[in-house]
């Protein structure tokens, strides 16, 4: 299946107009797994749509970054969408979690479409109102929640929105996105094993229950 089709397939809740539009004035972009879609401090000079695969979204501070939320197919990036408006440098930092198919939508078009397109607007306001409440989400858990928590709710995000029951990901990667030190999530790991949680192996990490 070529890219046109592909990504009509990922749009077809939006009307076949706007669809045309959105493929004529923005452009396709597939992207491997583990490349950068945009940095910190950055400028955003396009809103990318995710047609196909995942992408996260990550702050940073020094060493350490805290995971902000997933991109799934037939949604948009929020902070990118921020950053385009106010024309202010990029606060995040996205990457493919999978390979990825993307339609960029140049900022002159997002800023027109707001206007003249209530089904675009309504595309960007949901997502907007979704990511809003996956950041709530993690300032909430990580102001309030212990650390255990924290890791399952994490690992039961990450199940979820990659389709996989075994989560091939390191510590050291876990550590980053919680905001913890490598050494704490492995005992935490450890504990939640002992306990029956989780299971780890070559493979990776599985939720028992």
């Amino acid at each position: 299946m070529d890219l046109d089709l592909r990504a009509r397939r990922a749009l077809g809740g939006l009307n076949s107009e706007l669809i045309a539009r959105m493929l004529a004035e923005g452009s396709l972009a597939e992207m491997p797994a583990g490349a950068e879609l945009l940095h910190e401090g950055s400028t955003v000079r396009q809103l990318p749509i995710v047609l196909e695969g995942l992408v996260r979204v990550t702050m940073g501070h020094e060493d350490k970054e805290l995971l902000l939320y997933w991109i799934q197919p037939a949604e948009s990036c929020v902070m990118s969408f921020s950053a385009l408006l106010e024309r202010a440098p990029s606060r995040i930092t996205a990457v493919a979690e999978q390979p990825s198919l993307l339609l960029l939508v140049p900022d002159e078009r997002v800023h027109a479409w707001l206007r003249e397109q209530p089904e675009f607007a309504g595309l960007i306001l949901h997502n907007y109102a979704e990511r809003y409440a996956d950041m709530l989400r993690t300032v909430e858990q990580v102001a309030f929640g212990d650390l255990p928590t924290r890791l399952l709710n994490h690992l039961r995000r990450m199940a979820q929105v990659t389709g996989n029951t075994w989560l091939d990901v390191r510590h050291a990667r876990l550590a980053q996105e919680l905001g913890s030190a490598r050494e704490v999530i492995s005992r935490t790991l450890r504990k939640l094993e002992q306990e029956g949680r989780i299971e780890q192996g070559p493979a990776g990490i599985r939720l028992k229950q």
